[in-house]
């Protein structure tokens, strides 16, 4: 259940609202511009004149003391002369109350806008408003010519932030995958090592999710890390299957040695990037909320991707170069020449 505390940022003040009857100061003969002169002389005050102290300048002002001006009435005892020489109240001239008003008027591109800030709390952002969007637009009716409804904040931020990460992540991947071909010369092995990208995906999310997080940007960054040490995790496994292979061991004999002889090469890899991310996965400080998720996605994605990548990697590779040498085989049998 998700709590929700709505606040407006500039609350409404009482105020004092005095509306001329225009018709009824015409019978007067009396100006609404000498009413509003009344106005701001006895409430707001005026400057009649200046005093000089040396280099100094001040303004003298004059307007009613607070004790005749403290209450709508007292301010419709104000008179003001009329064009026959008589003194009109001002209560006859004008409907004299207190309400509640904007404290501040605020506008954006000339339009007026008021701004109400959201606290939310035991939900993500993303869900939450998707759910306020499809309400108001069931329950509010507004004429959509002349208002519009915004949605800003940390929720506008966020979603500049998952745009640049949904070009970054796969950019990245693909500059990893690009470097892997370099360094293997092959499409298989370089996708064979990205196949651990998987296994850590997975318990970067298993492990958010049973810490009751969400992902956002901040796990997405975590995400980022967390693939490069995984992928050089795989990078260390390949290379010494390869290494086996080349010194002339067979395909299950190299799977079955190279994946033992670096097995604490790569836990020692793993463990070292995942204690140091314990006290930030379990910190409560100022600025926790933002460091908690990028380091329990890497520490959730390195016991998975370490303790799968041991067993499911030299798997992957044996099957796919099981797969390569029937398909050398099929190929040398057709074309009659003598196997690899």
């Amino acid at each position: 259940m998700a709590e929700v505390r709505l606040q407006l940022l500039l609350p409404p003040l009482p105020q004092l609202q005095i509306h001329v009857n225009r018709e009824t100061a015409a019978r007067f003969g009396i100006n609404v511009a000498d009413i509003a002169q009344l106005v701001e002389v006895a409430i707001g005050g005026k400057a009649i004149a200046q005093l000089f102290l040396g280099e100094r300048r001040y303004d003298i002002a004059v307007r009613l003391t607070e004790s005749a001006r403290s209450t709508p009435d007292q301010i419709g005892d104000l008179t003001i002369q009329s064009a026959s020489g008589a003194r009109i109240p001002l209560a006859q001239l004008a409907t004299i109350d207190v309400r509640a008003g904007e404290s501040t008027i605020t506008r954006e591109t000339n339009r007026r806008h008021l701004t109400v800030k959201i606290n939310i709390r035991g939900r993500d952002l993303s869900s939450f408003l998707a759910d306020a969007k499809d309400q108001i637009e069931q329950r509010v009716t507004y004429d959509h010519s002349l208002y519009e409804l915004v949605w800003g904040g940390q929720f506008e931020n966020q979603q500049r932030a998952q745009a640049r990460l949904a070009l970054v992540v796969p950019v990245v991947l693909g500059l990893i995958f690009l470097l892997l071909y370099g360094a293997f010369a092959t499409l298989r092995h370089a996708a064979i090592v990205l196949a651990n990208v998987p296994l850590a995906l997975l318990g970067g999310m298993a492990a958010l999710f049973f810490r009751g997080m969400s992902l956002n940007v901040s796990s997405a960054v975590g995400f980022i890390a967390l693939f490069g040490v995984s992928v050089q995790n795989g990078v260390i496994l390949v290379s010494n299957l390869n290494r086996l292979r080349d010194s002339g061991l067979s395909l299950a004999e190299a799977v079955r040695r190279g994946a033992g002889e670096r097995f604490r090469p790569v836990l020692m890899t793993a463990s070292v990037a995942a204690l140091g991310m314990v006290p930030a996965a379990l910190a409560h400080g100022i600025g926790s909320d933002v460091q908690r998720p990028l380091a329990t996605v890497v520490v959730g994605g390195l016991v998975t991707a370490t303790i799968l990548s041991i067993v499911v990697l030299p798997a992957i590779y044996l099957v796919v170069e099981r797969w390569v040498q029937r398909r050398h085989a099929t190929w040398a049998d057709k074309e009659g020449r003598p196997q690899p």
